[in-house]
């Protein structure tokens, strides 16, 4: 009985985490990628210019993010990699 609460209340953290980590994408892109991503390419919602890039995955595009690509810096100006991933994941999912 205990193992199984033990499983229950692991199997409920990693749920909220993960729920947790799409809303981080939303904040990450709000915080850090959001003036760039309006006013340059490949802008939200120009679902044809992300076509390629969503092509390629999201590993893919996050390490392209990590490393950087002018005018882009490294991360897109994220802390750290978890963060671009979750903007990067976001992103995928706002303009397929």
């Amino acid at each position: 009985m205990k193992r199984a609460m033990i499983l229950a209340g692991t199997v409920a953290v990693l749920m909220v985490g993960g729920q947790v980590a799409a809303a981080d994408g939303k904040a990450v892109f709000e915080k850090t990628c959001k003036g760039c991503h309006t006013g340059m390419k490949p802008k939200m919602g120009d679902k044809a210019a992300w076509a390629p890039l969503i092509a390629q995955g999201a590993d893919a595009l996050t390490a392209s993010v990590m490393k950087g690509k002018k005018p882009m810096p490294p991360k897109g100006g994220a802390a750290n990699e978890a963060d671009a991933k979750a903007a990067v994941e976001y992103m995928i999912s706002q303009n397929k």
